[in-house]
């Protein structure tokens, strides 16, 4: 999997930080935690690292000793994952921290064998089903946590007429054909649960949604400015609507009047 990631990607990583923490399936975290047994470190594989959100959210909530395997494909965001991530556990015990610049969809389960946990957060819906394949094929005999991947559902208070079309063109987007790679986008989690259904593992899933109130503004902002200019690429015919609509809906988050509920799911695998 290549991809080209804009400048100020890094920045977009922090920006949503916070909300992606708030939105995460606490219930599936106490349910890894649970299943850690034993003194030695637990070696966690989190894939497509980014700035390395998930390992700061997880990593003080698991007890005992941890070391922690960064996995991407840009190696500033691999150094700036690494050194901001935490160094104690739940229980005070030592978190350590290694870098892998790779192409995850390329791992094997040899690469994860001395895995006690792989995770990833964000991931999924940007993989194609071959890719899903290859990296469940990667994890299956190992507990596996994907969080905070897009179903393709939003809801916007106030409701605005216009909602329901640019989402759709938004999913069209999610859904695109990019360097011959057909991605999954809302679709993923599905094909994600029955790929690892076809090898025996049993699937959780639960809700992971972004509440985003007057508290998230920029992010609302930065957010809805993305998802119209992905509507608006995918369908060109409605670039005569969007402007009113961005205006207006840029100025209801400015003004702390729009909240957006946009649904995730959270997934593991196995544990």
């Amino acid at each position: 999997m290549t991809t080209q990631l804009p400048p100020d990607f890094a920045d977009w990583l922090r920006l949503r930080e916070p909300a992606d923490a708030a939105a995460r399936a606490i219930e599936l975290a106490d349910a890894v935690r649970r299943g850690l047994t034993g003194d030695r470190p637990v070696v966690v594989h989190d894939l497509g690292t980014g700035t390395g959100s998930m390992g700061r959210w997880l990593a003080p909530l698991l007890p005992g000793p941890q070391h922690w395997i960064l996995y991407d494909q840009d190696a500033g965001l691999l150094d700036r994952a690494a050194a901001d991530l935490v160094d104690a556990a739940a229980d005070g015990s030592p978190v350590t921290v290694e870098t892998r610049r790779a192409d995850i969809t390329r791992l094997t389960a040899a690469d994860l064998a001395d895995a006690g946990l792989v995770t990833a957060s964000a991931l999924l819906d940007m993989l194609t089903a071959e890719e899903v394949e290859r990296v469940v094929a990667a994890c299956a005999g190992r507990p596996s946590l994907f969080m905070l991947t897009v179903v393709g559902r939003v809801e916007f208070t106030p409701a605005d007429p216009l909602d329901a079309e640019f989402a759709a063109a938004f999913n069209a987007h999610q859904r695109r054909t990019v360097g011959g790679r057909a991605l999954l986008g809302p679709d993923a989690v599905e094909a994600t649960r029955a790929a690892f259904g076809r090898r025996g593992v049993d699937v959780r899933t639960r809700p992971s949604p972004w509440r985003l109130g007057p508290e998230q503004a920029a992010l609302t902002a930065a957010w809805l400015t993305g998802w119209l200019d992905a509507a608006g690429e995918r369908r060109r015919e409605l670039a005569g609507r969007a402007g009113a609509y961005r205006r207006r809906r840029l100025a209801e988050a400015a003004q702390g009047r729009l909240r957006v509920l946009l649904h995730h799911t959270d997934l593991l695998a196995g544990g």
